[in-house]
């Protein structure tokens, strides 16, 4: 199979790494980085990026589309070009995967019409916005779209959909193989149950991460040379 991970100026790393550590470890995967053009990605905190090795323009056709979340989601939304090709890969996918608010681009391309999914609790008025039918999940399926809640969630969402793909034990394995088994330091699991310090916090976050946006083009001028693997 091959997945694509679509990259785009101010995602958030673990929404796109989360999901790649557990799929591109099932046997016969082929992984590819892309994004508009290829070269150096910048993430939202401006202190780290990915490499697109494909472009929208030559990357082929996908088994697996798979498009995380992050401050820079908004200005993809704004791309109708961006939104056409990601629209005419998903009509040859197997599955498509959204991550936090980046399933709101799976919704404004049109491929959510009529289906349910979940997303980062702070964006899921704006996803009801696209007449999606919301659900407060970790993780959820709607037919071929798979789709995943708040950042780490995409670790939850890649073991379940290496379960769909290549069966329980696959998932079992890959599950114990990254060790995942989270005990977090703090009771508060779900926003739910500290709703107003996780909506002071997303007001912070969403803050700092505009205020980087603004001030800071991505990783603009800085060279770029991909060589393939020998």
């Amino acid at each position: 199979m091959r997945l694509g991970i679509f990259l785009f100026d101010g995602l958030t790393l673990l929404d796109a790494i989360g999901g790649y550590e557990v799929l591109a470890r099932l046997p016969g995967m082929e992984t590819v980085f892309f994004a508009e053009e290829e070269g150096l990605i910048a993430a939202d905190t401006r202190a780290l990026g990915l490499t697109a090795t494909a472009s929208l323009e030559n990357i082929g056709s996908l088994d697996i589309l798979y498009i995380p979340g992050g401050p820079g989601v908004d200005r993809v939304l704004n791309k109708p070009h961006v939104l056409d090709v990601l629209r005419r890969l998903d009509e040859g996918t197997t599955w498509t995967v959204g991550i936090c608010n980046g399933v709101g681009i799976l919704a404004a391309a049109g491929m959510l019409d009529g289906q349910s999914a979940t997303t980062n609790y702070f964006y899921r008025d704006d996803l009801a916005k696209y007449g999606v039918d919301v659900v407060p999940e970790r993780y959820h399926r709607s037919g071929k779209y798979v789709t995943g809640a708040g950042v780490s969630a995409s670790i939850d969402t890649g073991l379940y959909l290496a379960g769909e793909i290549g069966g329980e034990m696959a998932g079992k394995t890959l599950q114990l193989g990254i060790e995942y088994y989270p005990s977090p330091p703090y009771q508060e699991t779900t926003p739910e149950e500290a709703p107003d310090r996780s909506k002071a916090l997303v007001k912070a976050v969403e803050g700092m991460s505009a205020q980087i946006l603004a001030q800071e083009p991505g990783f603009a001028g800085r060279s770029f040379e991909w060589k393939p693997p020998a």
